[in-house]
């Protein structure tokens, strides 16, 4: 008796969610327009916009590439610029290996650290005697005469 009441409500139930509707289909469709909005279409903006900056560079153009290399574009051409990152160092870079267009001076006031220092730091101790090379020297040989010595008695 127990038996056949369940296959009944098996039965009713199998009969139930056979008939899909729009309102299951409901919460899929949602995901579908929330990625829409949070991922797809800003990605898709933003590779436009990537790919127009591309296709206006011109001569003099401050860039920075895909391997972190800061520049400024000497020629253009089709797939490919040339971009100079040092006085007389150019390059042949794809155009489509720029990330960012800078604005124009910026790689006048980007402060790199150790070549700015260096230069600060030559003009500086140009005029003051060397005194700190010396003493490295004198501790090398003492430490070079120690193991001398260390070597002797052993």
């Amino acid at each position: 008796m127990l038996i056949k009441e369940a296959f009944a409500q098996a039965a009713n139930g199998a009969a139930q969610t056979s008939d899909p509707t729009l309102m299951s289909f409901l919460p899929m469709i949602g995901i579908v327009v929330i990625f829409y909005f949070l991922l797809i279409r800003p990605q898709t903006k933003r590779a436009k916009e990537q790919k127009q900056m591309q296709n206006e560079l011109q001569k003099g153009d401050e860039i920075v590439i895909s391997g972190g290399e800061l520049g400024r574009v000497v020629s253009a051409g089709d797939s490919y610029l040339t971009m100079e990152i040092a006085v007389g160092v150019e390059i042949t870079v794809l155009k489509s290996s720029v990330q960012t267009l800078l604005p124009k001076g910026t790689l006048r006031s980007i402060e790199t650290g150790k070549s700015s220092r260096a230069l600060k730091n030559g003009k500086q101790k140009s005029n003051e005697p060397r005194q700190a090379e010396p003493e490295n020297k004198e501790t090398e040989i003492s430490q070079a005469d120690s193991t001398k010595q260390d070597n002797e008695k052993n």
